[in-house]
């Protein structure tokens, strides 16, 4: 093993998919970077983590006794005491050098809270559809940014400055998983942090045939909106409500998505907090692509 680069260690949340962690786990065990690696497992059923015990004894593993979703980034960062943490999902993994390039860049820019990798599709290895929406963003950060600016970003591809991250109280369980990066993106940027794309960072992805795609496009209708009006001052909010109503296709799975939505509503004003003007700006400038983007849209 290569000595550990002690800047940074990777978090990895997983369910019920005992396989595709355990791909994942090699890969990242061969990292010259050689991370420290936490390994949140919500509350899988398949034997997952018994078989981490037993292949990956080197990895710290947290057997949740309940699904956290997203939020169970939050307690692998908290075992974590590395500047920077690197997120995976258990059918993402990161390529040889690209840990090491991003706290050098994390070191060089103290203002940047969050880089996002290039994702390659396996098998094949061409680049996931999202990626040029990364690459031509039209997010306008400070001038010297190391690569594109963002206004969110996608967990399982990007690298977090910890201390970031934690005052920005991490990703919210209120959300559980689905587009839950876009509300922690928001807050980053209002406390000032910048976040950016780095084409020389690359993550590969070979999706998992174990999900749940229903429940996925249900959170995901209802985070987006919740985002959307917890955030966006109300012209913005109405615009931008607008656009996810028309992508919607009608189908039980989208209804149960809006119905969650309204019901969250009174939760949503009650913690409804605008984003100051430099934030929104960024939330502004992304809506054309918003509307044009065919990677990633809630349609059902």
């Amino acid at each position: 093993m290569a000595a550990a680069d002690a800047r940074i260690g990777v978090v990895v949340i997983t369910h019920n998919r005992r396989a595709e962690l355990d791909r994942t786990l090699r890969r990242l065990r061969e990292l010259p970077e050689a991370p420290a690696v936490v390994v949140v497992d919500n509350a899988s059923t398949d034997g997952t983590a018994e078989a981490v015990r037993r292949d990956h004894p080197w990895a710290d593993l947290v057997a949740g006794r309940t699904n956290l979703g997203a939020v169970g980034r939050n307690v692998g960062v908290e075992r974590l005491t590395t500047a920077y943490v690197a997120f995976c999902d258990d059918d993402t993994w990161w390529a040889p050098g690209s840990l090491t390039r991003a706290a050098d860049v994390l070191d060089a820019h103290p203002d940047v809270a969050v880089v996002t990798a290039r994702i390659l599709v396996e098998p094949g290895g061409r680049e996931d559809p999202i990626v040029a929406e990364l690459r031509d963003s039209p997010v306008r950060g400070r001038a010297g940014l190391p690569g594109p600016a963002l206004g969110s970003f996608l967990a399982g591809a990007s690298v977090v400055r910890r201390e970031a991250f934690r005052a920005a109280g991490g990703f919210h369980p209120r959300l559980w998983l689905g587009g839950e990066e876009e509300l922690l993106a928001a807050d980053l940027a209002a406390a000032g942090w910048e976040l950016c794309y780095l084409a020389d960072l690359t993550v590969h992805h070979e999706a998992s045939s174990q999900r749940d795609a229903r429940r996925r496009l249900q959170d995901g209708i209802r985070n987006t909106l919740w985002f959307t009006w917890l955030r966006r001052p109300l012209p913005a909010a109405l615009r931008r409500t607008g656009v996810i109503l028309g992508q919607l296709r009608p189908s039980p799975t989208t209804a149960a998505g809006l119905l969650a939505a309204v019901r969250g509503l009174p939760w949503v004003l009650r913690e409804r907090r605008v984003l100051p003007a430099h934030a929104e700006a960024r939330f502004r400038a992304l809506e054309a692509a918003q509307r044009r983007s065919t990677a990633r849209q809630y349609r059902g």
